[in-house]
């Protein structure tokens, strides 16, 4: 006989918040043949930020680490086979810990953080490390790709759509008030600030020692940013070549260098932080990913911010940080002006950008929020800030926090 009682209803979780506990990343090397990591697995480099994270908090017993997920924007190689498990297994977590390999190109961290914290608050994980690696010495970007020739038969995107200095070009192009004396004054700064907020120690707390090993030379400590040139001037960068168009206005001086790189974060529940003992040092508040026409990539996260910050029902004048990744000048210089910011605005890229720094792509998100947690410690008067990016093919991707150390009085002087 059919049982006739009722089946009981199924537990569907409450909304939890979810907190960023701690970022870390490598040094980031020069992607070229006598760079800093030349010799130096891309996996490699994913699992020495993951064993930092446990390190430095002793008090997560590695099993409650519900799900890795490590990006990469070419999943091959050093960089392939599920990088999220294959880097949770070498790094040392149990093998009861899964893992996954995600891609959104340059997004691909903030995409890791984005999935893993969306599972968080949903209540089907409590912790989780994600992160991304790009050792673009190994693998330049779109390297051995195969494009559908579709794209270009069927008109989809223009023939020079997945070339992204060229996509910055045609930002150029698109915003006559977006010079290359505005691109070449905003790449300089972006060196400076950088310099100082490295001579101020703002830098090397985030960094994890990373060994190397040289065939000819042999073992070596990286301890240090490759890329950064902070004797730059507007003087020196006006000469350079545009190698991406005769005549253009993008040069090496106002792009983010090819790098190598990784970083990765934790993240969890709030209250599963607190039982746990481990910090707070940013809540999320709201997420967001949009898409542009592939030709004018840099414009994307424009309406990726509109769309965060409509979801979480701020405006603009609510931001008190914002860390955008600098993949070109002017790139970050559509989106200053879309929001009526002023190219030095001190609340933007306060210890610098990729211009500097570098950007290993599938890395750099978590590399944004591990910087403005810092700098969310130093400014208690600041509520709320945004890690945004843009994303190759035509994407935005943009992250708001809240800053936990928040204080009104502090903010009311």
């Amino acid at each position: 006989m059919p049982s006739t009682s009722r089946p009981a209803d199924a537990r569907v979780p409450a909304a939890r918040r979810v907190v960023f506990v701690d970022g870390v990343r490598t040094p980031f090397g020069r992607a070229r043949k006598d760079g800093l990591y030349a010799h130096t697995r891309a996996d490699d480099l994913a699992v020495r930020t993951v064993r930092e994270l446990l390190r430095r908090h002793p008090q997560l017993p590695p099993e409650r680490v519900d799900d890795v997920a490590l990006a990469a924007t070419t999943q091959q190689g050093d960089q392939g086979l599920t990088l999220g498990r294959t880097v949770a297994m070498l790094a040392g977590l149990p093998a009861t810990v899964p893992g996954f390999a995600i891609d959104r190109m340059c997004a691909g961290a903030m995409t890791a953080v984005t999935t893993t914290a969306a599972a968080i608050g949903f209540g089907a994980q409590d912790v989780t490390v994600a992160g991304g690696v790009e050792h673009m010495g190994h693998h330049p970007m779109g390297f051995d790709a195969d494009p559908n020739p579709r794209f270009l038969a069927e008109r989809i995107v223009a023939a020079d759509a997945l070339n992204m200095g060229v996509t910055a070009e045609n930002l150029h192009d698109r915003f006559p008030a977006l010079t290359r004396e505005r691109a070449d004054a905003y790449g300089v700064a972006s060196q400076q600030k950088y310099a100082a907020a490295l001579a101020s120690g703002r830098i090397e707390p985030d960094l994890v020692p990373v060994a190397l090993r040289d065939p000819e030379h042999g073992w070596g400590l990286a301890t240090a940013d490759e890329p950064p040139r902070p004797g730059t001037t507007v003087e020196g960068i006006a000469g350079l070549p545009t190698p991406f168009r005769a005549g253009g206005r993008v040069t090496a001086g106002t792009s983010a260098p090819l790098t190598d790189g990784a970083a990765s974060c934790l993240l969890a529940a709030e209250d599963v932080a607190l039982e746990l003992g481990l910090p707070v040092r940013m809540r999320m508040v709201s997420f967001a990913y949009a898409g542009v026409e592939p030709e004018v990539m840099g414009l994307g996260p424009v309406p990726a911010t509109h769309k965060a910050l409509e979801r979480a029902g701020l405006s603009v004048d609510d931001i008190g940080l914002f860390e955008i990744n600098e993949a070109f000048a002017v790139q970050v210089l559509s989106f200053l002006d879309a929001f009526g910011i002023a190219d030095d605005d001190p609340r933007v890229n306060p210890y610098g950008g990729a211009i500097a720094v570098g950007h290993p792509l599938a890395s750099s998100g978590v590399r944004l929020m591990t910087q403005l947690a810092r700098q969310f410690e130093e400014h208690p008067e600041v509520r709320y800030g945004i890690t945004t990016m843009c994303v190759g093919l035509g994407q935005g991707g943009t992250v708001i926090w809240e800053n936990p150390a928040y204080d009104a009085e502090e903010a009311a002087r």
